[in-house]
């Protein structure tokens, strides 16, 4: 926080990410209460997925082209003006269907403004505070989204209307957009991508052979696939008798618990053994997504919640730190442009899952078989990328990696002639 550039940083995200969690509690609360359908619940999550799945790639071979901070700084106020025209909808009692076309708009915005945050990041700031910086990026996340969904529920009771939640997102998003103008990051060095399919690729080509990250991104997009109930909370704040309220409790749980959770990573020393602690806390995450599927106490629920964020803000850090620094700064916008496409599609396809499991099978089905889901995720992920399992610092270079292969390869060999 001491570096000017990382305070409007942080400044645009927390504003950007508060206002978009709010935007979100509030369709989830709308679509719920006009439908009263698990599948228009699914239907949000595949609506913001799909424009992400077809748009992220090019977009990050655009961002490696153009001015990130513009980027940011566009697709910020674009966010703003799809929140005023959901406000303007709503109010005026618009179709679902005219709803969900926006947050397709939304998700179109999403595909360049994510490749363009991450990529720029790492020129705003010294590199040996990049691994603390993402801590602390990490603990506003948790922060907006904690404030963001209470927020949302609060304004929803007292106003007895929806549209002034997203009027309110429109405001925070335009004030971020309008912040990144002032970011200052130092030059980097413009590549050229190849025309065509070739340069668009590129950033998968090198996850392929950076099995860390592969495996990383691999882990998280199976587990949230499997294990997220995000898309299911409007439909259990009925089943616990909650209400608008506790509505935002629910969604906020989650990152009360990775909060409070990033603030002890971003004042401990590095991780000493990654590779635990990751696969640690996704089998955790899902031991929480089964006892908040079976929870009938709202308190139980909430803990469940605030714990699986603790958890998953473990895996969250790891994994954006070995994005970046294992990619050279000219494919950061192509590479950050996949990871967003593991992120969003994660998510968002998990949402539609959820929906569909259970309009099928009812809510506890869905969640619990999701959280038993992510504890096999783990185990197969494990075995199928051994050099995630062994890691052991995120700043160890290949060489590093190398070394350790062959060392252990040697006490292998040792233990058999023994």
């Amino acid at each position: 926080m001491r570096e000017r550039n990382y305070r409007y940083f942080a400044f645009t995200f927390v504003t950007s990410s508060m206002g978009l969690q709010m935007m979100a509690t509030a369709l989830g609360w709308e679509v719920w209460t006009r439908e009263k359908s698990f599948m228009a619940l699914g239907l949000v999550g595949l609506a913001r997925a799909l424009p992400v799945l077809v748009l992220t790639l090019p977009a990050g071979t655009l961002v490696d082209r153009s001015d990130r901070k513009k980027v940011l700084s566009i697709t910020q106020i674009a966010f703003g003006a799809v929140a005023f025209a959901l406000a303007v909808a709503s109010a005026n009692a618009g179709s679902v269907w005219l709803l969900l076309g926006l947050v397709v708009v939304s998700g179109c915005i999403r595909s360049f403004n994510a490749p363009s945050r991450g990529a720029l990041l790492p020129s705003l700031l010294p590199p040996e505070r990049f691994e603390n910086a993402i801590a602390w990026q990490s603990g506003f996340f948790q922060f907006a989204a904690v404030v963001g969904p209470l927020l949302a529920g609060l304004t929803m009771y007292l106003t007895g209307e929806i549209w002034p939640v997203y009027a309110t997102t429109g405001v925070l998003c335009t004030c971020a957009g309008v912040a990144a103008i002032f970011l200052n990051p130092r030059p980097v060095v413009r590549s050229s991508p190849p025309p065509g399919l070739g340069g668009v690729l590129d950033g998968a080509r090198h996850i392929w052979r950076e099995k860390t990250i592969l495996g990383a991104l691999t882990l998280d997009l199976l587990a949230v696939l499997f294990g997220g109930a995000t898309a299911l909370l409007p439909a259990y704040a009925d089943r616990l008798g909650v209400g608008e309220i506790g509505l935002g409790a629910l969604r906020a749980a989650p990152y009360v618990g990775a909060f409070a959770m990033a603030i002890w990573l971003a004042a401990r020393p590095t991780f000493r053994n990654a590779g635990f602690a990751l696969f640690s806390s996704v089998a955790g995450f899902g031991v929480c997504m089964i006892v908040f599927g079976l929870s009938e106490w709202f308190w139980l629920s909430l803990l469940a919640l605030a714990v699986s964020g603790a958890l998953d803000n473990i895996s969250v850090v790891i994994r954006h730190v070995l994005v970046q620094m294992r990619t050279p700064d000219e494919m950061r916008g192509r590479t950050t442009a996949v990871n967003t496409v593991f992120i969003e599609s994660s998510n968002e396809i998990g949402a539609f899952e959820s929906g569909l499991v259970a309009k099928h099978f009812g809510p506890v089905f869905s969640v619990v078989s999701g959280g038993i889901g992510t504890l096999c995720v783990v185990v197969f992920v494990a075995l199928a990328f051994p050099q995630l399992r062994r890691m052991k610092q995120l700043t160890e270079s290949k060489e590093d990696v190398r070394h350790a292969e062959e060392a252990e390869e040697e006490h292998r060999r040792a233990g058999a002639d023994a």
